[in-house]
């Protein structure tokens, strides 16, 4: 018994840090209490606030927040997430978070495979000259087309197995001119699908690696981790300013992919004939021979940062 209430801890304490940062990022005015004018020690709601607002005692909420409770009824589920203003998708997160809580895992799930199949990788092939990619849940790049690689400058450089789209994006040098006044934005919903994942599956290997390695070696990441957004706006258009071919304006689509749990196919367009195509065409010729494929014999191997 002491086995299984160690292993069910992660997941216990993942749902009442979502409700802490939910709480302490969701202001009295936000949800139409009046305060007085003195001064509030407590970022956003007290607990005593949030409980009021969901119509729980003050001693349950503070049992779930500090994962003493880990069985809230759908009900008080629902209460809390209208008092928080929750999204449809975090909402359906809380929900999640309250699943993990309530069951334990003796063992946790080996990560979803990493193994591209042929098939998708003679898709790729046939998107060209549209950068194309397959990543994992924790945003390793698996498999791409050319332009699918050449798109995010410098990425080739790294070794086949340590390239990894957010890791690409708060270390690369080259991130930050790429994506211009966008990259904040571009970070901001990296993070929040990350902590999604690892909200729900507390410890895979390969997403506490990844967010290991990040949150020591960069603040903002850090910073954001702590805010704990699971969801994020997503842009239909992107531009990047490309050091090789000029700035490109896309159409992007991500999309699951069936029989493959984790992998997500990326797909970038231009309308032919526009420039930004004309640029596409040329971004296709620019990856070096060397970027080759990873080894899929070396595919569970841990990362390391290059």
């Amino acid at each position: 018994m002491a086995s299984e209430q160690s292993t069910g801890r992660s997941g216990d304490m993942e749902l009442g840090r979502f409700l802490h940062a939910r709480r302490t990022q969701t202001s009295p005015d936000q949800v139409g209490l009046t305060v007085g004018g003195g001064l509030r020690r407590t970022p956003g709601l007290r607990r005593e606030e949030l409980a009021t607002l969901a119509g729980i005692s003050i001693d349950y909420y503070v049992r779930l927040e500090r994962g003493k409770e880990t069985r809230p009824s759908p009900s008080v589920l629902d209460a809390l997430a209208r008092a928080l203003q929750l999204d449809d998708a975090e909402h359906q997160h809380l929900r999640e978070l309250a699943a993990q809580a309530a069951r334990y895992a003796p063992e946790p799930p080996p990560p979803p495979s990493r193994t591209v199949p042929p098939h998708l990788k003679l898709v790729l092939e046939s998107l060209r000259p549209c950068p194309a990619y397959v990543i994992s849940r924790s945003m390793d790049l698996l498999a791409w087309n050319p332009g699918g690689l050449a798109l995010y400058a410098g990425l080739a450089d790294w070794p086949a197995t340590q390239r990894n789209l957010a890791r690409y994006l708060f270390l690369h040098p080259t991130a930050r001119t790429l994506f211009g006044d966008d990259w904040a934005y571009q970070v901001r919903g990296c993070v929040a699908r990350l902590r999604a994942q690892a909200g729900i599956d507390p410890d895979a290997s390969d997403l506490t690696s990844l967010v290991g390695e990040l949150l020591l070696k960069s603040p903002e990441f850090a910073k954001l981790w702590e805010r704990y957004d699971v969801t994020g706006r997503k842009k239909t258009r992107k531009a990047f300013h490309h050091p090789e071919v000029g700035t490109l304006t896309f159409s992007g689509q991500s999309m699951h992919l069936e029989d493959t749990p984790g992998q997500r196919l990326g797909v970038y367009t231009a309308e032919p004939g526009t420039p930004d195509h004309d640029a596409m065409l040329l971004l296709d010729l620019t990856v070096p021979e060397s970027a080759g494929q990873p080894d899929t014999g070396a595919e569970q191997q841990e990362h390391r940062q290059p």
